[in-house]
């Protein structure tokens, strides 16, 4: 059976995440230090080691099949390519800063300005849309430096925390994008892989449900019990089963963690007791 090639960022974060997520999936990948390509020994899945910025022309080239890449860079660098899953980690936006000194008042503050940036077609577009004219400077590294040493009066790069602005006394002022990572797709995948895609994409969105999931049991009485099952959400329906104590039951569900803490005080003013939460590895619908 051919294998289904797979480019993931060569290091840093995105690399780590990448690795688990298919991790997660049950996908062992064996994989030396320092090499550039690996082979999973239990799912039919090659892993490439690439630099991130070369991702987007391996996938339009088809030397890989799919790729997990931030969509910021897929918007900057692989237009024509696709994805087909949001994948929930290595959040970021792309945004424009100025020096912390300076006064903004808007988009117009650009005008006329120069940007130091190492995304010239997203900041491009976007200030065309804006009908700004601003004088881009591409900078492949750290373009945080750019208006301290006056090259530039604002840049625009990917913002996580903030800090790396905060530290070279700069402020956010204007986000461009959201992004996060996302598996791509090669316009040139065979067909005859669409079945192993298919295969790790379902997995994939079992270990996203599961980590945006949580199981809960609680206690519940009797009396209690239809005003706490309309209260929970569930897949379908909570499952109910009789305690050995007269009166009481036990209720078994999967809330969003997101609408977690909101629930469990609803549950706690209906009488609910030895509520009991725990973490879903995978959830498969």
């Amino acid at each position: 059976m051919s294998k289904l090639k797979i480019a993931i960022q060569k290091s840093g974060r995105l690399n780590q995440d990448s690795l688990q997520i298919l991790k997660d999936c049950g996908i062992s990948i064996d994989n030396g230090k320092d090499q550039l390509k690996a082979s999973s020994s239990n799912f039919p899945l090659e892993v490439f080691y690439l630099r991130n910025g070369d991702i987007p022309q391996y996938l339009k080239d088809g030397v890989v099949d799919i790729a997990i890449i931030g969509e910021n860079l897929l918007i900057e660098k692989g237009g024509g390519i696709e994805f087909i899953e949001n994948l929930g980690f290595s959040k970021c936006r792309v945004s424009l800063a100025i020096p912390k000194g300076e006064v903004y008042n808007g988009l117009e503050y650009f005008q006329g300005k120069k940007i130091a940036t190492s995304y010239p077609k997203t900041v491009g577009d976007y200030l065309t849309r804006n009908k700004i004219k601003a004088q881009l400077h591409i900078i492949n590294g750290s373009v945080e430096i750019a208006p301290n040493i006056g090259l530039a009066d604002g840049i625009c790069d990917i913002v996580s925390s903030g800090s790396t602005l905060f530290k070279n006394n700069l402020q956010e002022v204007e986000v461009i994008l959201k992004s996060q990572a996302v598996l791509a797709v090669s316009p040139r995948i065979p067909k005859s892989k669409q079945e192993i895609l298919d295969k790790l994409q379902f997995r994939i969105q079992s270990v996203l449900r599961g980590r945006q999931s949580r199981y809960v049991l609680l206690n519940a009485p009797d009396d209690k019990l239809e005003e706490i099952i309309n209260i929970l959400p569930g897949m379908r329906s909570p499952t109910v089963l009789p305690l050995a104590e007269a009166g009481w039951s036990s209720v078994h569900s999967v809330l969003n963690k997101n609408e977690f803490w909101e629930i469990i005080d609803e549950l706690k003013k209906s009488g609910a007791e030895g509520i009991l939460v725990c973490p879903i590895e995978k959830m498969v619908m």
